[in-house]
């Protein structure tokens, strides 16, 4: 199957965080206006989560936030927890999900530091 090719760059943000305003900030620096996604109002879905994290090369555990997430109380950083158990809870609870994660022409990433975005312009 041909991947789709990704002409703009989208920063799905969460602009309560730190890193993801970095991210953007650094985004905007470059001369890039990428579209932004609020993810913990726009939500996700889990086909759009297990794609991201396909184009990114990772198991979608790689996108999951443990650090201040309820991660852990749910049993999800458990080594057995399955990819659609995972997309089931970040899909429930979008908090669940690291923050920023980047979409670009040259790949997909979860954007810790901000400069991991430069990668994927």
């Amino acid at each position: 199957m041909k991947e789709k090719a990704v002409s703009e760059v989208v920063i799905y943000h969460n602009p309560a965080c730190g890193t993801s305003r970095n991210t953007l900030a650094l985004l905007r620096e470059k001369g890039v206006e990428p579209r932004v996604v609020e993810y913990l109002r726009a939500g996700w879905t889990e086909a759009q989560l297990t794609a991201l994290a396909a184009r990114a090369g990772v198991p979608l555990r790689a996108f999951l936030r443990t650090r201040g997430t309820p991660a852990e109380a749910l049993g999800l950083t458990a080594p057995d927890v399955s990819e659609a158990a995972l997309a089931a809870a970040m899909v429930r609870d979008p908090i669940l999900v690291e923050r920023p994660v980047v979409e670009g022409p040259g790949g997909v990433a979860v954007c810790r530091p901000p400069e991991k975005a430069l990668t994927l312009l």
